[in-house]
């Protein structure tokens, strides 16, 4: 891409840091847009503004048109998220939160497979862009036709709810000094470093501080990511049994055993198991702590303070990595698992203390 837009490398981030502060913004928010528009209209906005821009992306190839796309971009994808994360939390069941999330890891993986298909056949790279942009479109015909579906669950919520969400707005303040509240922002903070972090420089760990071969050490890396992805898939099943809670906590401790897997000096033997393993440590934490968003906090106050959590999670993908390379820079790859560890720690610590404060309120 930098290629074609004649612009240096680095110019990447630019892009990418837009898009991360589009998505702050619209989680920050969400709550005040959806109260007034609705879930079911906020996500078909959202898809649409994605849509808009990715498509801006492949039929304006030029360096500040896509720093001007890149801010829808980054807004619809914060309110969807916001949107579709609290309206599961309270309608529906752990397993069908795990599932969403597992079905993001799909989509995520059948991004770089469309992009690849057009690049190994000569085609430019706004081709693979195009293509998931009328993918995105017609996902918003469907959600603009099937809007009406979105109200059925409002029967399920109390006047109380109804009367709080028509009538007045959440401050700021009175979010943040909600008992549990900073501790759950801190614990999604972790949480998507440790998930961002061991994905984006993983393969870098494994090539220069374990001299693995680059195209060995992406495939070695790819099933971290499926491991999250299966992982979601089979903790929908699991959440049938334990509680989020529960789940949270197996998570926590598979992503340790996968950190000593990577510390142990046994060689190669458990790099590739290592990996995986806390992929599938990744899985439940993420969608389990959002569906206990209502029960720690109320129903009333659920949509603004997933809001705040959506932001945290993305400050938290936005600067940690880059933190962990500037750091592995000056030290060397050795701290990686170290770093991640780290990491787990505090959000081991949070989560627990999170729990202190909120009780042990009965789970469902």
């Amino acid at each position: 891409m930098y290629n074609g837009l004649n612009v240096p490398l680095h110019y990447a981030g630019y892009i990418s840091m837009i898009v991360a502060g589009g998505t702050v913004i619209s989680s920050i928010f969400s709550e005040r847009i959806i109260r007034r528009l609705g879930t079911g209209l906020v996500a078909a906005i959202s898809v649409l503004m994605t849509a808009v821009a990715l498509l801006g992306f492949s039929f304006f190839p030029v360096f500040p048109l896509l720093c001007l796309f890149a801010i829808p971009l980054g807004l619809g994808a914060g309110s969807i998220d916001a949107a579709l994360n609290n309206y599961v939390a309270l309608h529906y069941k752990a397993k069908h939160m795990s599932w969403l999330h597992c079905f993001w890891g799909v989509g995520a993986s059948v991004g770089p497979i469309i992009m690849s298909y057009f690049l190994i056949r000569g085609s430019p790279w706004s081709m693979g862009y195009r293509a998931i942009g009328l993918i995105q479109s017609t996902l918003v015909a469907v959600l603009f036709i099937t809007i009406s579906l979105w109200g059925k669950n409002k029967s399920q919520e109390s006047n109380e709810i109804k009367e709080f969400h028509q009538d007045q707005g959440i401050q700021f303040s009175e979010l943040f000094h909600t008992v549990g509240v900073k501790p759950i922002l801190v614990a999604f903070f972790c949480y998507c470093s440790i998930e961002t972090t061991a994905g984006l420089w993983g393969s870098s760990f494994l090539v220069i501080e374990k001299n693995i071969a680059p195209e060995i050490a992406a495939r070695w890396i790819s099933l971290y990511f499926i491991g999250i992805t299966s992982g979601r898939f089979i903790s929908g099943f699991l959440t049938m049994k334990f509680t989020n809670r529960q789940m949270v906590r197996f998570g926590q401790a598979f992503i340790a055993i996968g950190i000593i897997a990577l510390l142990l000096p046994l060689g190669r033997t458990l790099l590739l198991p290592g990996f995986f393993i806390i992929g599938l440590g990744c899985a439940p934490i993420y969608p389990s702590l959002l569906h206990e968003t209502p029960r720690n906090f109320g129903s009333e106050k659920s949509q603004a303070i997933m809001g705040i959590q959506m932001a945290s999670a993305y400050i938290g993908t936005t600067f940690m990595p880059p933190l962990f390379g500037r750091l592995a820079s000056y030290l060397s790859f050795k701290i990686f698992p170290l770093f991640i560890g780290g990491v787990l720690l505090l959000n081991i610590l949070m989560v627990e203390l999170l729990n202190k404060k909120i009780g042990n309120r009965t789970e469902t």
